[in-house]
C-alpha cells in the first residue's frame, strides 16, 4: 500500500524522485526502492515522508483512505478527526480533560 501512496501523492505534486531523495538526505535509489515496494522504509522515514507529502502515517500506510491530515487548526477553531469522523465539540473537550488528567497523574 505504501508504495502506491506514494507513487500517487509523488506525481500528484509532480515531484521527481531525486527531489524527494533530496529532500530526505537518501539515495535516489532507496527512494525508488520504497516506491517500487523493492524496500520498505523505516518507521522514521515513514513519518518524514508524511510531513514531506503533508499527510498522515496513517494514509501512507493505508489504516484511512483520507489524503487530508486528521487534524486541522484555523484562527477560530480546531477540528480533529478519529476514523473518518469528525469529532463533536463536547468531544473536542472530553479529549482535552483527559490529556490534562493524564498529566496530573504522571506528575504524581
Amino acid at each position: 500500500m505504501i508504495a502506491k501512496r506514494l507513487s500517487e501523492l509523488r506525481k500528484k505534486k509532480k515531484w521527481s524522485l531525486q527531489y524527494i531523495a533530496d529532500q530526505l538526505n537518501i539515495a535516489k535509489s532507496t527512494y525508488a526502492g520504497y516506491e517500487s515496494g523493492y524496500r520498505q522504509p523505516s518507521l522514521e522515514a515513514v513519518k518524514e515522508l508524511a510531513t514531506l507529502f503533508a499527510t498522515s502515517t496513517d494514509y501512507l500506510l493505508g489504516v484511512v483512505d483520507d489524503e487530508q491530515q486528521t487534524i486541522e487548526l484555523t484562527n477560530t477553531s480546531v477540528s480533529i478527526t478519529v476514523d473518518g469522523e469528525r469529532l463533536t465539540e463536547d468531544e473536542i473537550h472530553q479529549l482535552i480533560a483527559f490529556i490534562r488528567i493524564k498529566r496530573e497523574m504522571a506528575k504524581k
